[in-house]
């Protein structure tokens, strides 16, 4: 007898979505998602949606190298059964490993089929810990006239904590706060560097800000990823938190950054260590007293929803960066929250991730 949950078709296609205006960060420019849709069928005809969002300065993959890793990895998966997941996931990554934003569109694409066809919501699959949570909104390294608007836009949306992306020249940077805070006096301010400074660079950035009496609630990633010793470094010359995006790339990594004191924050990323491995981050990350922080890539609202689900279900992140669908032009898909400002409310959804194609 067919299992239900049987895989029996997995579609691949390219996903692009204009955003509003170029998003500029410390290691590139983006005025475009491209990424990668998976769709993946059951034997009961539950669909399941999983996203690629490739990034080539954080991921190296690229929207072509990831078309051709994910038609691949259908080939793999078709005629497996969903309810092996965990296993499933496993095989995929031992091949793909290269390519992980892929892989974390194929665990996506599964789990939101199986959870479909068992008629639960994602988040509750994950521990229900809550139904809903809070995001902040980012400005990009723009003017800083620019990000004064940008700023009050975020403050009319309703939101409450801003991120400012630094890491180019200092001056700059330190204006673009300013601005920024003028704009959103009441706001709570986190700054990503995106590896772009140096360990003394980013303390001269603190310090600066400092002086105009501005504190961040946190610095994320100011170092290159690979740069261990100058994230300690930091971390050990500042009061403001310091957390590792970039650099928490696995769970060795992070296991690694934690044992040697380097950051206080860990920024967990879907299309850095997918659904499963993000889990054992945050397991990881709570046996340590460890503070959790979600973010994405150029994520629509598919992958979003994939993270909020994680997030409210799994529960103790601290800090929650999940903004991205409000930086695109279009939207393709509907449902996975309901946003009433800065919160994404989970509780109408009855099955899956709860999103569907327009």
């Amino acid at each position: 007898m067919t299992s239900r949950t049987l895989i029996t078709s997995v579609a691949v296609e390219p996903l692009n979505i204009p955003l509003l205006e170029p998003f500029i960060i410390a290691t590139g420019s983006v005025n475009a998602a491209r990424n990668v849709l998976i769709t993946v069928t059951l034997a009961d005809g539950s669909v399941g949606y999983g996203e690629s969002s490739p990034f080539p300065p954080s991921t190296g993959e690229s929207q072509e190298t990831a078309l051709a890793a994910a038609r691949a990895c259908a080939e793999l998966i078709q005629g497996e059964d969903a309810a092996n997941w965990r296993p499933l996931a496993k095989q995929v990554r031992s091949l793909f490993y290269a390519q992980a934003s892929v892989c974390a569109a194929i665990e996506m694409a599964v789990l939101d089929a199986l959870t479909r066809s068992h008629q639960i919501p994602l988040y509750t699959f994950f521990g229900g810990a809550s139904s809903s949570i809070e995001t902040d909104m980012s400005i990009p390294i723009v003017t800083p006239e620019h990000a004064y608007d940008l700023a009050q836009d975020a403050v009319s949306r309703g939101m409450r904590v801003i991120k400012i992306k630094i890491g180019g020249d200092l001056r700059e940077d330190v204006d673009r706060v300013e601005s920024v805070r003028a704009a959103a006096p009441n706001a709570a301010i986190i700054l990503d560097a995106n590896q772009g400074y140096t360990p003394n660079e980013a303390l001269l950035c603190l310090e600066a800000l400092d002086e105009r009496d501005i504190r961040p609630i946190l610095l994320e990633q100011p170092v290159h990823k690979e740069d261990f010793e100058g994230l300690r470094f930091v971390t050990q010359h500042t009061t403001v938190p310091v957390a590792a995006d970039e650099s928490a790339y696995s769970a060795a990594a992070v296991a690694r950054l934690i044992s040697m004191g380097a950051v206080n924050v860990i920024n967990i990323k879907l299309m850095k260590t997918g659904l499963i491995e993000s889990l054992d981050i945050a397991a990881l990350c709570r046996a340590t007293n460890t503070a959790l922080m979600v973010g994405a890539m150029i994520d629509s609202r598919l992958a979003i929803s994939a993270a909020a689900h994680l997030v409210a279900g799994v529960g103790g992140f601290r800090y929650i960066d999940l903004d991205t669908p409000m930086l695109m032009a279009e939207d393709p898909f509907i449902g996975g929250y309901e946003q009433s400002g800065a919160r994404y409310d989970l509780s109408t959804i009855t099955s899956g991730l709860g999103i569907e194609r327009r």
